[in-house]
């Protein structure tokens, strides 16, 4: 059964013969995640004219006035070289707790449209969308790395582990949480994505910031990684982040001996030497 917004989606496409096509993607087009009702609704709106939808505020009037928006093409942050995007965005949330992330795009600039395989197609006036494959999340599957890129990762994570540990050495909480969060975690978060799709083919998606990652580890796995999260007590987040290290170290074994790759143990024990002598000072 169709939502009311779902309904004044379509009704709006369908009565505007400036609307050709319309697209779901995300969420609500992945049959692998389980619905509710913090799901966003990503729209694609085929148009033959931006401005005049935008100048007659005929979303506004549609859908009505949203309690929070961001409009990220009339934004400078993000886009700071100022490069004009082809297609327009409108992102909605209404008092009911809905929300339409609604895009513009050019139907005379289909050839730059990046396809998704997580697409429904709802409306097809024209038949541009005709052979589009049936929705499924394999553009978002877990790849398997090259030795580069394991290789690369690694590094990274044991070099910027160094800066966390100094800049809990100081007491410097902002510092080292940020390092750890923003530089170090997405590194420990790729090898365990990894570790995942090793286990399943390369055929699996984690979701955006590893969501889906519980999913898939044991339950003691999953259990390491949240002890890997603590508040800014400078003894609670040596103790995370010696959890961290510790599985990461485990995981580049494990990746190397199942996908044939090279593990530098040099640089891992040379790195954990490191921050252990800076532990115990």
């Amino acid at each position: 059964m169709a939502s009311p917004l779902q309904t004044e989606i379509l009704q709006l496409a369908k009565q505007d013969d400036r609307i050709r096509a319309v697209i779901l993607n995300g969420s609500r087009a992945n049959s692998m995640v389980t619905p509710d009702q913090y799901q966003d609704y990503d729209i694609i709106y085929m148009v033959t004219d931006i401005e005049s939808i935008k100048k007659e505020g005929i979303v506004y009037k549609t859908f009505g006035q949203p309690a929070l928006q961001q409009l990220p093409d009339d934004m400078h942050l993000g886009n700071e070289e100022g490069i004009p995007s082809i297609s327009y965005a409108y992102l909605m949330i209404y008092e009911d707790g809905s929300r339409l992330d609604l895009t513009l795009f050019p139907v005379d600039q289909l050839k730059q449209y990046k396809k998704d395989s997580l697409s429904i197609v709802w409306l097809d006036k024209d038949g541009i969308f005709k052979d589009i494959p049936e929705s499924s999340d394999i553009d978002y599957h877990v790849q398997r790395p090259t030795q580069r890129e394991f290789t690369e990762v690694c590094n990274e994570f044991w070099w910027c582990s160094t800066n966390v540990a100094k800049g809990l050495a100081r007491e410097e909480r902002v510092y080292a949480k940020d390092m750890m969060e923003s530089v170090v975690r997405p590194m420990f978060l790729q090898l365990l994505a990894w570790k995942i799709g090793s286990e399943h083919h390369f055929s699996v998606s984690i979701g955006k910031s590893g969501k889906f990652i519980k999913n898939y580890l044991s339950d003691e796995d999953y259990n390491k990684v949240l002890r890997t999260y603590s508040n800014a007590n400078i003894q609670n987040t040596w103790e995370a982040f010696h959890t961290m290290t510790t599985f990461f170290q485990e995981l580049q074994i494990e990746l190397g001996k199942r996908l044939v790759l090279k593990v530098n143990v040099e640089e891992t024990t040379n790195a954990l030497q490191y921050i252990n002598r800076i532990y115990q000072d």
